[in-house]
């Protein structure tokens, strides 16, 4: 999980440039706007969202894991083994919670 949280933490620095495209189209003009909007909305552009919600969540839980162990708590290799697939099943489930509610917030569904 160490590595894969670094991974995350790389990707978040990607991601955090794609949110800031969106923000510069936004205060731009309406066709910079909707060329972002139009890319983001493609199916790779929504799969490539995906991958940056699930990083961002995967980095988070992995964060507050560390947290834990950082209070001295789950330091025990089989302790620890569980928080850390706790982790990944955590970061899957928040991901597509905050994905359906997206998708139902539009209508979408």
């Amino acid at each position: 999980m160490s590595i894969i949280h670094r991974i995350t933490g790389g990707a978040l620095y990607f991601g955090t440039l794609l949110v800031a495209a969106w923000l510069i189209a936004a205060a731009s003009s309406q066709a910079a706007f909707d060329w972002v909007d139009w890319a983001f909305g493609s199916w790779l552009g929504r799969l490539i969202l995906f991958g940056y919600t699930w990083a961002l969540m995967h980095h988070m839980l992995g964060g507050l894991r560390h947290l834990i162990w950082d209070t001295g708590a789950g330091l025990e290799k089989h302790t620890a083994s569980k928080i850390a697939w706790a982790t990944l099943a955590g970061s899957i489930v928040l991901t597509l919670l905050i994905w359906i509610a997206g998708y139902a917030a539009r209508g979408a569904f």
